[in-house]
């Protein structure tokens, strides 16, 4: 794909048009709220998963309304830790298997994958562990529109839930260490919801972020996922107000604007899956001062992979010396 956004210079000031509803924190905080109020303390069960050089337990925590959510927590075997990465699933991914830790646990990093709920069809075959209880009336194939009609019964209205209280269950996994919060895609989508809206994040690594700037990203491209928007309202025409009144509860470029930490962004000029102004939409409001964004010129929504991944690990190192 050749390029097709906003030239680089025009990306470092692009903002999103997306209109903030007045009762945002109102809302976030009263779901917060009586989700955490519902909670229940982390359960841990160690788990034989092949490999020697990390210790690998199956977790399970309470997301929102207390609903059980899986996750992997893998640590370095006979190490003492730097820190936490919560790591959050791209769409349709599920936590993956026990044996596949990453590199955080060879950093000297604990990592907490999270499973996505509802999800884990991706031909990838990474396999998931979480369902959604939660009911939904019709929506477009796959899980962006689901729940649609309102903020209350959105379906990323759980899935934001999910990624926050993750952090709380890091943090009560390993008391007194710093929790960061990382993502590719849909993953990175969540870790900016986690960053602005969950409690003591040490830092953010959204790659690549999903769930941004539905107003743009809905209309300059015509791909999956943000093309399920446009197939539900093909079907359900007169509903773009509600639609668009009820992503804006979850649009990271909002969200964005409530997160201090520490953060490194990476966006692809070529990604016609996210769009590189709705990365730069979510990095330029990013209240905090301490933010970087590597830029893929030539790339599309694979981003810098291995490359990254290495420019986070020697971040990450910077941050727990």
């Amino acid at each position: 794909m050749a390029l097709f956004d906003l030239p680089l210079d025009q990306l470092r000031t692009y903002r999103s048009a997306a209109v903030e509803p007045d009762d945002f924190d109102a809302f976030w905080e009263e779901t917060l709220a009586a989700s955490r109020a519902a909670g229940w303390q982390p359960r841990l069960e160690r788990v034989d998963a092949g490999i020697d050089l990390v210790e690998v337990h199956d977790l399970a925590f309470a997301g929102f309304a207390g609903d059980p959510v899986s996750a992997w927590w893998q640590v370095p075997a006979g190490r003492e830790l730097r820190g936490v990465v919560v790591e959050s699933i791209g769409y349709s991914g599920g936590r993956g298997f026990a044996h596949e830790p990453g590199p955080y646990p060879l950093a000297g990093f604990a990592r907490l994958v999270v499973d996505t709920r509802g999800q884990s069809w991706n031909i990838s075959g990474a396999p998931g562990a979480t369902p959604d209880p939660h009911g939904s009336s019709s929506h477009a194939l796959g899980v962006l529109t689901r729940g649609i009609e309102s903020r209350e019964s959105y379906y990323y209205r759980r899935a934001y839930v999910d990624a926050v209280l993750a952090v709380d269950a890091a943090h009560a996994l390993a008391p007194g260490l710093p929790v960061f919060v990382s993502g590719v895609s849909q993953g990175g989508g969540l870790t900016i919801a986690a960053a602005a809206l969950g409690s003591d994040v040490a830092g953010a690594l959204p790659d690549v972020p999903f769930l941004v700037d539905f107003p743009r990203a809905t209309t300059i491209v015509d791909t999956a996922p943000y093309n399920e928007v446009r197939a539900y309202l093909q079907s359900h025409r007169g509903d773009e107000e509600t639609v668009y009144r009820t992503l804006s509860y979850f649009d990271g470029a909002l969200l964005a604007k409530r997160a201090t930490a520490p953060a490194l962004f990476s966006a692809a000029l070529m990604d016609t899956t996210c769009p590189p102004s709705t990365v730069f939409a979510a990095f330029n409001a990013w209240a905090g001062d301490d933010k970087a964004i590597e830029v893929y010129p030539f790339n599309g929504h694979e981003g810098g992979t291995g490359v990254q991944r290495r420019l986070q690990l020697d971040w990450l190192r910077e941050r727990t010396r």
